[in-house]
């Protein structure tokens, strides 16, 4: 992956991003880089797509949970090792639908929040809350399947933070949620837990 190719650090996870064309499949360039990033040989990541399409590395990996994401023109991809995890990139651009958008998908607090925001800051807001979102949906396993409207963010000092969800989720105290920029023009949100068996506090 270029210049990023030994990953950046956040918290337990690695992550990279690299160009990546739009109309070339995703997961070919993903599994290059884990595979490198566990030592392994090309082609030989196991992994295993549970029935809800969500990639789950196997033994004798199977410590370790990756996710990618691609749009636009780049990929973002992340590993950390004991602990499930998630993350959803976007493209920045126009989205004069927002408010309308979230409305019809959002919690019902999400929609007022947005609707007190300019239309610049409404529009940054919702991709910020969509990527936080399914950020934490595809950690699960689930996706936006899931609904939108069973999770809800709200703004603290450090960004992001989940303030209630459906019990399928767990508890918001369980997520952990990094946004960020992974390249110009893009914004990201990476979302982690510990596996729902293991009853330790994150870290």
């Amino acid at each position: 992956m270029s210049s990023t190719d030994a990953g950046h650090a956040i918290g337990p996870i690695r992550w990279a991003w690299q160009p990546h064309p739009r109309t070339q499949p995703a997961e070919p360039a993903a599994r290059r880089w884990l595979e490198r990033s566990l030592g392994l040989a090309p082609d030989t990541l196991p992994v295993a797509r549970e029935p809800r399409g969500r990639p789950r590395i196997q033994p004798p990996a199977g410590h370790y949970d990756a996710s990618w994401s691609h749009s636009g023109e780049g990929l973002l991809v992340a590993l950390g090792q004991d602990i499930e995890l998630g993350v959803d990139m976007e493209w920045r651009r126009p989205r004069p639908r927002a408010l309308e958008l979230a409305q019809r998908y959002y919690a019902e607090v999400e929609t007022q929040w947005l609707s007190t925001l300019d239309t610049t800051a409404c529009e940054e807001t919702f991709l910020r809350l969509w990527c936080a979102k399914e950020a934490v949906l595809k950690a699960h396993g689930h996706g936006l399947a899931f609904g939108l409207h069973r999770l809800a963010f709200a703004a603290h000092a450090q960004g992001l933070a989940m303030t209630a969800c459906d019990p399928a989720l767990g508890l918001p105290s369980d997520w952990r949620l990094h946004e960020f920029e992974p390249a110009p023009g893009y914004l990201a949100a990476i979302a982690w837990r510990l596996p729902p068996t293991r009853s330790s506090p994150m870290q």
